[in-house]
C-alpha cells in the first residue's frame, strides 16, 4: 500500500487502531449504565482543555487530558449525591466547557477559533510523533483499567445496590471509570473530533449487541468493529481527501445499520424456536392439558 510510504500516515493508522480499540473497551460501561452520551459532555469540557493549552502555551493534549479528568469527576460526584440529576450536569459540562473553550482561545494571544478545528472535527493526518506518544500511553492505561478490572466494572456498572452488598469501593470504581472516559475522550480527539468522539463510544458496542448476548462477546466484537472502522476511515479519507472523523463515525453508523438488518431475522428465528419451545414443554408436563382438552372435558359434562 502506497499510504504506508508516508511517514504521516503510519502515525494515523497508529493512532487510528489505537483509537479503534480503547473507545468501545470504555463505551461498553457507558452503554451499560446508560450513559451513552457522556462522552459529548467530556468532549465539551476538554475542548476548555484544548483553548488553556494555547493560552499557557502548554501542550493541548496534555492540557485536555488534565482538565477533562477533573470535568469527568466533578460530574460524577455530583451525580452520585444526588443533588443534581445527571442530565443536568451533563447540560453544564456540555455548555460550560463549550463557552469556556471558545473564550479561552480568544483570549490567547495570536488565538482563534480555526485553531480548534483539528480538536473539534479530527484531524488524524496532522497527528505527530509526540501526539503518538501520548496516545500509546494513555491507551495502556485505559486498557488496562477496563481488561484488568471488568468484574468489577461489570458488577458496578449493571447493579450498584448489589457491588457494594459484595464489598466492591463503588465510588472509586465510578471515578476510575470516569476518569478512564475521559483519557478515552482525549485519545480519540485527534482522530474524530471532540464533536463526534461519542459516537465511537456507542456505534461499535451498539452494532455487537445486535449480534452478541454476553458481556465477553459484546466487548470482543465491539473492539473489532471499532479497529476496522477506525483503519477503514482512516484510508478512506486518505483516498478520497475527505475528512477523517465524518468517515470513521459514517462507517460506523453503516456497520450498525448493516448488523440490525442482519439481526432482525435471526431475532424473529429465535423467538420462533424459543415458543415452540415452550409449547412443547407445556404438553410433555405430566397432568397438563392442551385446550382441545379442556373443551372436550366441558363438552362431556354438558
Amino acid at each position: 500500500m502506497d499510504l504506508l510510504n508516508y511517514a504521516f500516515m503510519q502515525r494515523a493508522l497508529l493512532a487510528a487502531l489505537l483509537v479503534g480499540i480503547t473507545a468501545p473497551a470504555v463505551g461498553i460501561y457507558l452503554v451499560q449504565r446508560r450513559q451513552a452520551i457522556m462522552g459529548d459532555g467530556i468532549g465539551h469540557v476538554a475542548l476548555t482543555g484544548v483553548a488553556l493549552g494555547f493560552l499557557l502555551r502548554a501542550s493541548p493534549v496534555w492540557m485536555a487530558v488534565l482538565v477533562a479528568a477533573l470535568g469527568a469527576i466533578v460530574m460524577e460526584l455530583v451525580r452520585s449525591k444526588g443533588r443534581t440529576r445527571g442530565d443536568i450536569a451533563l447540560a453544564m459540562l456540555f455548555y460550560g466547557g463549550m463557552a469556556g473553550g471558545v473564550m479561552i482561545i480568544n483570549l490567547a494571544p495570536g488565538g482563534s477559533t480555526a485553531n480548534l478545528t483539528t480538536y473539534l472535527f479530527g484531524s488524524i493526518t496532522s497527528v505527530s510523533a509526540e501526539d503518538v506518544t501520548v496516545t500509546c500511553v494513555l491507551a495502556a492505561f485505559v486498557m488496562a483499567v477496563t481488561l484488568g478490572l471488568r468484574r468489577q466494572l461489570f458488577a458496578v456498572c449493571q447493579d450498584e445496590e448489589f457491588a457494594r452488598v459484595m464489598g466492591l469501593p463503588v465510588r472509586w470504581l465510578n471515578l476510575l471509570l470516569a476518569v478512564t472516559a475521559a483519557l478515552t475522550v482525549t485519545v480519540a480527539m485527534r482522530a474524530v473530533g471532540l464533536l463526534l468522539v461519542s459516537a465511537l463510544l456507542v456505534v461499535p458496542v451498539a452494532a455487537a449487541q445486535q449480534a452478541t448476548r454476553g458481556f465477553a462477546m459484546t466487548l470482543a466484537l465491539s473492539v473489532a468493529i471499532g479497529v476496522v472502522v477506525t483503519l477503514s476511515g482512516t484510508v478512506f479519507s486518505f483516498y478520497v481527501n475527505v475528512p477523517p472523523g465524518a468517515s470513521i463515525v459514517l462507517l460506523a453508523i453503516a456497520v450498525f445499520a448493516l448488523m440490525a438488518a442482519l439481526a432482525a431475522p435471526l431475532a424473529r428465528k429465535r423467538a420462533r424456536a424459543a415458543a415452540e419451545a415452550a409449547r412443547q414443554c407445556t404438553l410433555d408436563v405430566p397432568g397438563s392439558r392442551s385446550p382441545g382438552d379442556d373443551v372436550s372435558v366441558q363438552g362431556a359434562k354438558g
